[in-house]
């Protein structure tokens, strides 16, 4: 089974979301999306799979979103890929692609959604909060 995960490892979402996909048995691949990149074709193509409109994908905390004006509500999809594009840093994480979907997995426990596999055992995120317990079981 293939499971791929678009990662940024200083984000402390992206190393949870990678460890209760290894959680479920499985080794994703990982994409350091800030050294490698999508293509422009497999960020459209990530979008349109997750279902979302492109401004959910963008982030703009730690980013040069406002300086480029991405705030403004005239640009186009394709203006705002092609700020992407130039700049990953903007491309909001971490997005995981499954055999059940594609997802932005903010916060964190939406990969569970579309994980094939259950979690093996408990869970807690980097901040202390308990997401899935003993049985694997998420917690609501």
């Amino acid at each position: 089974m293939t499971i791929t995960i678009y990662h940024n490892p200083a984000c402390g979402t992206s190393r949870n979301v990678l460890a209760l996909i290894r959680s479920s048995g499985e080794d994703p691949c990982i994409i350091e999306y800030l050294k490698t990149p999508p293509s422009r074709a497999e960020l459209v193509s990530l979008i349109a799979r997750m279902g979302v409109p492109v401004r959910s994908v963008l982030r703009e905390k730690g980013t040069p979103f406002h300086e480029l004006g991405l705030d403004n509500p005239a640009l186009s999809d394709d203006a705002l890929i092609d700020a992407m594009m130039a700049h990953p840093i903007l491309m909001n994480r971490p997005i995981v692609v499954t055999p059940l979907g594609a997802a932005l997995c903010r916060p964190s426990e939406t990969v569970l959604d579309i994980l094939p596999n259950p979690q093996r055992g408990a869970f807690v995120k980097e901040d202390g909060e308990k997401i899935v317990d003993e049985s694997g079981k998420r917690i609501s």
